[in-house]
């Protein structure tokens, strides 16, 4: 896939699948703007990674859920790179806890991030994407959106709401020739996933009927081909990266 000379935004791209998709877009062509707001050093690395690349790589601290923040950061990557082609919406927090015991911060604190923060950023980019005629969104959602998880209510609810984000901006923005697409990952074993009780990720991988977890590589995969202008026919879609974990 070729990106070369487009401009992303990658939300969450200082740590985990958000890292990958970063250096992912940057791989294909893409100059590649993300946000942090505790990982700096980690940020900071990823830039690193993108300008050894060849690519304008800028680190900018911004909490997703903070709606002037956002803006911020949108003009600042229109005044550093251009422009802005692609926002991949992947910044994410989970609070888990059964619907009896979860606290209303707990509640509040992930769908703040997880989907407020998604249309903070949409918001953002929405008039430049209807104004240049042309962008392309991308979500990160999960299964879990799609079929619900015991003792993950606030997550799952957030996840489902992108879903129907996406497909709302989706037709939104269509006439504007933007695309607004979702992938759902499965379990990915990040390094985070990969400190969790080893019942827990033998459980996951015994819903899969390829028999493994997925890497980041594979959602940064899909996620570059849905940036490109290959994918410019698929909007409105969610696309899962399990392994078949939820078919």
């Amino acid at each position: 896939m070729n990106l070369n000379g487009k401009n992303a935004i990658v939300t969450g791209g200082s740590i985990g699948i958000g890292t990958s998709l970063a250096l992912g877009l940057a791989k294909a062509g893409a100059n590649v703007a993300l946000n942090y707001r505790r990982h700096a050093d980690e940020a900071n690395a990823v830039v690193a990674e993108i300008k050894k690349m060849g690519r304008k790589g800028l680190a900018v601290k911004a909490d997703v859920a903070s709606f002037e923040e956002a803006q911020a950061m949108v003009k600042k990557v229109v005044e550093e790179f251009g422009s802005v082609d692609i926002l991949i919406c992947n910044a994410g927090i989970n609070r888990d806890a059964v619907i009896w015991k979860m606290s209303e911060e707990q509640w509040d604190q992930v769908l703040g991030t997880n989907l407020k923060g998604y249309f903070n950023y949409i918001r953002a980019v929405a008039p430049l994407f209807r104004e240049q005629k042309h962008g392309r969104i991308i979500n990160i959602t999960s299964i879990n959106g799609l079929r619900g998880k015991f003792g993950q209510s606030n997550y799952s609810a957030s996840k489902a709401g992108i879903i129907g984000l996406t497909k709302t901006v989706a037709r939104e923005l269509g006439s504007s020739h933007v695309t607004v697409n979702a992938v759902a990952p499965g379990m990915i074993m990040t390094d985070m996933a990969k400190q969790l009780e080893q019942k827990w990720i033998d459980a996951a991988t015994a819903e899969t009927v390829l028999g493994k977890l997925g890497e980041p590589e594979d959602v940064a995969n899909l996620v570059v081909f849905l940036a490109s202008d290959a994918a410019g026919h698929i909007t409105g879609q969610v696309i899962s990266v399990d392994g078949g974990q939820y078919i």
